[in-house]
């Protein structure tokens, strides 16, 4: 039902934020709580849970994490706890590489994550994740220009300097780059 809120946090908890928007504050499970600072204004990508007895919302700093959380619950077993454990300990682009690899030692450092499950992960899911295209370079380009979207940069401005990046470093380098790009 709900795809972003755009709002400022106001609670820190171990499990879940409090993200105010127009006077209402959500309660979003997410990854890393404590990730986020108190009052930033930020965009929460959501993905809504319903069970028999209660409504969950989780929240995500990309879309890329979503999509992944969003794979990982569709995994036997697994489910929102579970990947929200995967997602808080692990990058998307190491856990993507991980499945892609049929690495089942590093999806099992994750807590709650055993054999069984890391294997069940693998089987479900290698070759299934594709997000158009799963290389670094396309991830850390995607993150850079989210990055500059919530600096305030527009969408025009952005697509000018994204052709110039030097797409094997790392996204801060990048963000680094783009900013510089964006001054000149």
């Amino acid at each position: 039902m709900y795809n972003y809120i755009i709002g400022n946090i106001t609670e820190i908890n171990p499990n879940f934020v409090c993200l105010e928007n127009s006077g209402i504050g959500y309660k979003i499970i997410t990854p890393n709580p404590y990730s986020f600072k108190l009052n930033d204004k930020l965009t929460m990508y959501l993905y809504q849970k319903v069970t028999d007895d209660s409504i969950n919302l989780y929240g995500f700093k990309t879309l890329l994490t979503r999509e992944l959380f969003i794979k990982l619950i569709s995994v036997n077993g697994i489910g929102p706890k579970s990947a929200n454990a995967i997602l808080a300990s692990g990058s998307v682009i190491s856990i993507t590489k991980a499945i892609e690899e049929g690495n089942a030692k590093y999806l099992q450092k994750f807590p709650g994550i055993g054999p069984k499950a890391s294997q069940q992960i693998i089987l479900d899911l290698k070759g299934k994740i594709d997000f158009e295209d799963t290389s670094v370079k396309t991830v850390n380009i995607i993150e850079v220009e989210e990055a500059l979207k919530a600096l305030g940069y527009n969408g025009k401005e952005i697509r000018r300097i994204l052709p110039k990046l030097e797409s094997d470093k790392s996204t801060s380098e990048l963000i680094k780059d783009a900013l510089a790009l964006m001054l000149k």
